[in-house]
C-alpha cells in the first residue's frame, strides 16, 4: 500500500545518505563520468534539483518541465557548478520539495508527468525517491545497486513489472528474486520466460543500470537469453 508520508521519510533518509557522500567529492572527480552516457556527476547533480522543482511544479498544478528543451537546457546549464553550490542547490530544492508535499493534499488525484504520462498523486514521493536512489547510484561513488534499501528494491522491481506489462515488444516474463518474491511482467500471451537472481541484478536489468553482459551473468532466463527491455 502507498504512504505518500512514509515515503517522504525514506526520500529524506536517501537524500542525506548521497549528499553526505558528494560532499566527499573534489573538482575532479565532480566533473568524471557519471554511469550515465554522456553525463558528469554533475549533470547528475544538476538533474536531481530540477526533478525536485519539477515535481513541486507538478504538486502544484503546474506542468512538470516548461519543455523537454529547457529541461535539458536546465541541466547542461547547471552541471558545470562548483561543489559547494551544487550541494546547496540539492539542499534547497529538496527542502522545497518536501515542505510541498508535506501540505494537505488530495492524494488520489491524477496528476501530469512527462511525456503523457499521468499518475496518482500519492506516489510522486516514491517516484522521487527512485530518483534519488537510482541517481546516488549512478554517480559511480561506491554506492552500488546491492546497497540499495531492500524494500526499495523490492518496491521498485514491483514499479517496474507494472510498467513493462502488456509491453508489445516484451515477452511475457515471470519474475523470481532470489529471496522468493514473485513478480510478472511484459507480454500477455503466451508461456512466460522465467528471469531468476538476485533482486539488486533484476532491478539493474529491468531499470538498466547494469551492462547486458554483467546481467547475463547474474541472472538466469530459462528458455533462452534475457530479452532487450525499452528504454525508462
Amino acid at each position: 500500500m502507498i504512504n505518500p508520508l512514509r515515503d517522504l521519510d525514506s526520500v529524506r533518509e536517501a537524500t542525506e545518505r548521497l549528499l553526505s557522500a558528494v560532499e566527499a567529492l573534489d573538482r575532479e572527480r565532480l566533473s568524471g563520468p557519471s554511469r550515465l552516457p554522456g553525463w558528469t556527476r554533475g549533470h547528475v547533480l544538476a538533474h536531481l534539483s530540477r526533478n525536485a522543482d519539477a515535481i513541486v511544479n507538478v504538486l502544484e498544478g503546474r506542468p512538470m518541465y516548461a519543455s523537454a528543451g529547457a529541461r535539458e537546457a536546465d541541466i547542461e546549464r547547471d552541471a558545470p557548478r562548483p561543489l559547494d553550490v551544487q550541494l546547496a542547490d540539492a539542499h534547497d530544492s529538496d527542502a522545497r520539495f518536501r515542505s510541498v508535499a508535506r501540505l494537505p493534499a488530495d492524494w488520489n488525484r491524477v496528476v501530469a508527468l512527462r511525456n503523457g504520462v499521468t499518475d496518482r498523486a500519492a506516489r510522486l514521493p516514491f517516484r522521487r525517491l527512485v530518483e534519488v536512489e537510482l541517481h546516488h547510484v549512478d554517480l559511480d561513488i561506491g554506492y552500488e545497486l546491492e546497497d540499495l534499501p531492500e524494500e526499495f528494491t523490492r518496491r521498485e522491481i514491483a514499479f517496474l513489472a507494472e510498467r513493462f506489462t502488456g509491453a508489445r515488444d516484451v515477452p511475457p516474463i515471470a519474475l523470481t528474486a532470489a529471496s522468493g518474491e514473485t513478480w510478472s511482467t511484459g507480454g500477455t500471451t503466451g508461456s512466460p520466460m522465467r528471469v531468476e537472481g538476485p533482486a539488486p541484478a533484476l532491478l539493474g536489468w529491468l531499470a538498466g543500470r547494469r551492462d547486458p553482459d554483467a546481467s547475463r551473468a547474474a541472472l538466469t532466463a530459462g528458455g533462452g537469453t534475457l530479452p532487450a527491455l525499452p528504454p525508462l
